[in-house]
């Protein structure tokens, strides 16, 4: 694995276990000599995680909007920035550039990166592992509704296993290395 996207909060939460754990995902990053792929941002978690990437060597590259470029979001001192016209173009190019996903807790825009990246993964479109760390049980509800899905017959229960989950920032690339099961396609026994 040489590079990694975080989906993560443009806030940096209330409470501080958050900014620990991007913190420390971001030193074992930079470590690990695994480039950090992020949205660019110089805010809450986002400014965590790729500050303490760098501050430990690491190479960091952001993708930004215009908009958001525009609006002094941007991080200043990036190993690389690339700004794009719309979401849909920084989703694809952080996809690209990514050996693997972790989605950290944040809000509508992490929660929908992180259900992008994992429906690719149930389409076959990519076999890149995506993994939740589940800071101080974040993703508890999120998690109880896709078992919900199952029940509801909306989900397979074997498609949950393409998004892993760990609670723990230092075993976050070993969750990323164990093979990806292939997935099922959902209307395969309709």
């Amino acid at each position: 694995m040489r590079s990694v996207a975080v989906y993560c909060g443009s806030s940096p939460g209330f409470r501080p276990e958050y900014s620990d754990a991007a913190h420390s995902l971001g030193a074992i990053l930079a470590h690990r000599r695994i480039t950090l792929v992020y949205g660019g941002g110089h805010v809450g978690l986002m400014r965590v995680i790729a500050d303490a990437c760098l501050e430990a060597g690491g190479e960091v590259h952001g993708v930004i909007t215009e908009a958001l470029r525009d609006a002094e979001v941007a991080h200043p001192g990036l190993t690389r920035l690339e700004v794009v016209p719309d979401m849909h173009q920084r989703k694809e190019r952080m996809s690209s550039l990514a050996d693997g996903f972790v989605a950290m807790p944040g809000g509508f825009g992490t929660w929908e990166e992180l259900f992008e990246v994992a429906t690719w993964s149930q389409l076959g479109i990519h076999a890149k592992p995506v993994c939740l760390l589940d800071v101080l049980g974040f993703f508890g509800h999120l998690l109880a509704f896709a078992r919900h899905a199952v029940t509801e017959g909306f989900i397979k229960e074997t498609n949950l296993d393409l998004v892993r989950v760990t609670s723990d920032a230092k075993s976050v690339l070993e969750t990323l290395e164990v093979p990806m099961p292939p997935p099922v396609a959902k209307w395969a026994d309709r």
